[in-house]
């Protein structure tokens, strides 16, 4: 069967809270171009949702990575799609080599009785799709088209090369460990094995911004318009990311509010109010938060995500200089995450006034290469602000190089303070997989891998005994916990079932940097390789 012999309807569905099939994002529905559909509301309570609409080309990137429903067709349904996609199928759509390699996995298919136009009864059902009762050769695993990769192996299905970089880059994470897909377009969920790689990132630039006076607070996410609208030219770049809270239950909020795109008018109102003298100066502040920009581009997990995790530091100064010596500061350690954690080579510059920060005075930038796509890709920006923000928000002192006696009735000058910001995000974290992954998955820094050593017992055979199995297994563990000791982070994997190369693989998939393997020869000589 191709994709001419069916028609291929893709929805998003509804699903009842609770429900087994909250998972599945996409139901792709496979009819001979003859039939007819009917009501998808009709069709969705048969498969068990609340209700599925059509999905549009941004869900369907979403979920297939594919840019529009023209570009999906049949063989962009693979096996690794078995938690996210229900596949509906006509009758005598069932049983072809391709259905065959899919129903071999988790994914939920599913027949169903469509009918010529006018012959619709009330009656048909949706029942599991039934393997053919005569037997059939051994289907060819489907092969990726633009790779030749075998898309129905454990391993990464696409090779990592710039016609399937993106495809490449979603499969290495998703196989990886590093994030799964969330049910809102362009927001994906951090696994343990990427967040404590933000984690490490976290206490590295921590450590060293407090050193340089910085102190963490938290302001709240929300904005209100009034304030927003405040700062016209500021929020112009970000107006149409903006997400708006208009509602409260049934009720429409009698003032907007808007989730932060950046936290310049959250935080600077508060900075006047605690700017009252050159003594409150410099005031320096960063909070570790997310923040939404609602991107209508195709998202990418951790470069182009509508929230993210960031750190975003914001200060005040009485003079440049002490501003202009901080911009640079900051720069050197946003280069040292990317190149003493994550070994990432970046340059760092200054953007041209057409990209520096809106209603900032100048921004500079590190910029990583990927070389894959041939393409820059930013790191992280620190900008100068000046004191376009501390005049809009009236972030003044009285000048100290002006002293004016109390006593003669002469009003102080004013001056306006100068100010910075800047921010780092997880986009650090998909930099870094572009950079070092390869076409077998993961390749992880040791300084940010989550797991350093991995150590795999080998060598137990249908004969070895119960006792010299938990031997082994004993021998194992006491070297991890040796290693642990040693301040590495190492553990053990004795899962049963699986055979030691396929084992290999796995950890080799997630980046492990380190693979010991133990066996009972390895025991015998002390050592292990």
């Amino acid at each position: 069967m191709t994709s001419s012999d069916c028609t291929i309807a893709l929805f998003k569905p509804k699903t009842v809270v609770g429900s087994p099939l909250a998972g599945i994002q996409l139901v792709a529905v496979l009819v001979e171009p003859v039939k007819q559909l009917g009501p998808a509301s009709s069709l969705a309570k048969k498969l068990g949702f609340k209700d599925m609409r059509a999905a549009g080309d941004e869900w369907i990137m979403t979920v297939l990575n594919k840019p529009s429903k023209a570009e999906v067709t049949l063989d962009s349904i693979t096996p690794n799609h078995a938690s996210t996609v229900m596949l509906v199928l006509s009758d005598s759509l069932a049983h072809s080599e391709h259905i065959q390699s899919l129903e071999k996995t988790e994914m939920k298919i599913l027949k169903h009785t469509f009918h010529l136009p006018g012959t619709e009864t009330a009656d048909s059902k949706v029942a599991p799709a039934s393997k053919p009762k005569a037997p059939v050769q051994a289907s060819k695993p489907a092969q990726n088209k633009e790779t030749g990769g075998d898309k129905t192996s454990l391993g990464i299905s696409f090779k990592k090369e710039a016609s399937t970089f993106g495809d490449w880059y979603q499969d290495v994470l998703k196989k990886g460990d590093m994030i799964d897909y969330y049910d809102i377009s362009g927001c994906y969920i951090l696994k343990p094995a990427s967040y404590r790689i933000w984690e490490i990132i976290q206490r590295w630039f921590d450590e060293r911004i407090k050193a340089l006076g910085v102190e963490n607070a938290y302001f709240p996410m929300f904005v209100s318009s009034r304030v927003l609208e405040k700062e016209k030219d500021h929020i112009e770049g970000f107006a149409p990311e903006v997400a708006w809270v208009t509602r409260a239950g049934q009720s429409e909020l009698e003032e907007h509010i808007a989730i932060r795109p950046t936290s310049e008018t959250v935080m600077y109102p508060y900075y006047a109010k605690w700017i009252q003298s050159y003594r409150d100066l410099p005031l320096k502040l960063n909070q570790w938060n997310s923040v939404v920009r609602w991107e209508f581009k195709n998202p990418q997990p951790f470069i182009r995500t509508r929230e993210f995790l960031w750190q975003e530091g914001h200060t005040a100064h009485l003079h440049r200089e002490e501003a202009d010596v901080e911009v640079r500061q900051i720069l050197e350690l946003y280069r040292g995450v990317y190149e003493e954690l994550l070994a990432v080579p970046v340059t760092p510059g200054v953007k041209s006034e057409k990209e520096k920060f809106a209603g900032g005075l100048y921004t500079t930038t590190v910029e990583g290469f990927v070389p894959t796509s041939g393409r820059g890709i930013q790191g992280g920006t620190s900008h100068c602000l000046g004191q376009n923000f501390s005049k809009m928000f009236n972030i003044s002192v009285e000048d100290p190089s002006k002293p004016v006696d109390p006593n003669s009735g002469t009003q102080a000058e004013k001056l306006f303070v100068w100010q910075n910001s800047w921010g780092l995000s997880t986009r650090t974290i998909g930099v870094m997989v572009m950079v070092h992954a390869d076409d077998k998955g993961l390749v992880l820094p040791p300084r940010v891998a989550y797991l350093q050593v991995i150590v795999i017992p080998v060598g137990i055979v249908a004969s070895t005994g119960p006792e010299s199995r938990k031997d082994l297994y004993d021998k194992a563990e006491d070297l991890a916990s040796r290693l642990r000791k040693a301040g590495l982070t190492a553990k053990t994997d004795t899962r049963e079932g699986y055979t030691p190369g396929w084992k290999f693989n796995s950890w080799e998939m997630k980046g492990i940097p380190l693979r010991l393997e133990l066996g009972p020869k390895d025991l015998a000589s002390q050592t292990t390789l």
